[in-house]
């Protein structure tokens, strides 16, 4: 603190406000606001909440006005000899030298306690920083491995999606050899159904186009009638597989009736004679 500065700021520790009006001076060359003073002296014995020393005597503490009147100014120093008044000033600026060497030192403890701070906060900083290049080169590198998982799996899709157009293709195919298969199977079934009934036309047609009468010189034989053929159906068959008929007049007979005809019961008539 320059000399020049008249500006005084308040030794209690947690205050430091500029000092207006009245203020607290004491012996130890402190100064104090009229707040904090008149609470803290207010006690006895009185210690000075900076240094901490005992302030017994009488005049240790004085309340004094910062900025006196034109009248006090005049007499408070009148009738003094020149050696007292210069003995005053002088302690007067040696209080001064010491609040302003007091203020300094406060100044730089406050800086370099700043500055303490500022070296951790750099220091805090550092790391944070190099915490977060590495996070970031971890996360580059995750980034690159995604991309190619992602690219292989794309590489997949598409072979898959080949796969699959083709075996739709096949589909199709298939589908268009059904349909036209299931198409032709109708029509040669229409076909078919058609001509059957077209062949009883023409067999009753070629049935009556026959003379009744007989041919001369030709004897007219007794026509014994036949019994019409008896259907056969398979054991196990249904209504709608096909009937085998049978032209023999006792019907259709079994496999074990298709058997070899007997032997006749003397073998001797028929072996060759020796």
């Amino acid at each position: 603190m320059a000399l020049c500065d008249d500006t005084l700021f308040c030794n209690f520790p947690k205050c430091r406000a500029k000092l207006t009006g009245f203020a607290w001076v004491t012996a130890c060359s402190h100064a104090f606001c009229d707040q904090h003073g008149s609470g803290e002296f207010s006690r006895s014995p009185a210690i000075c909440p900076a240094c901490s020393s005992a302030l017994s005597g009488k005049l240790d503490i004085v309340r004094t006005e910062l900025s006196p009147s034109e009248d006090y100014k005049a007499m408070v120093l009148a009738g003094l000899r020149p050696e007292t008044v210069l003995d005053i000033c002088a302690r007067a600026l040696a209080f001064w030298n010491y609040q302003g060497h007091q203020e300094r030192l406060f100044q730089e403890y406050s800086l370099s306690r700043v500055e303490g701070q500022l070296k951790q906060m750099e220091k805090v900083l550092s790391q944070q920083t190099q915490t977060r290049e590495l996070e970031l080169n971890a996360m580059r590198g995750e980034i690159a491995s995604l991309k190619r998982v992602m690219e292989e799996y794309k590489r997949k899709y598409s072979e898959v999606s080949e796969r699959l157009m083709e075996r739709n293709r096949q589909y199709q195919k298939l589908q268009g050899l059904y349909d036209s298969l299931r198409l032709r199977n109708m029509v040669v079934g229409e076909r078919e159904g058609g001509g059957g009934g077209g062949g009883g036309g023409a067999g009753s047609s070629m049935m009556r186009s026959y003379p009744t009468e007989h041919p001369p010189g030709l004897q007219q034989r007794p026509i014994t009638p036949q019994p019409s053929p008896r259907g056969l159906r398979m054991a196990g068959a249904g209504e709608g597989d096909p009937i085998f008929f049978s032209l023999e007049p006792e019907g259709p007979r079994n496999f074990f009736q298709f058997s070899s005809p007997t032997a006749p019961k003397d073998r001797r008539s028929i072996m060759p004679k020796k």
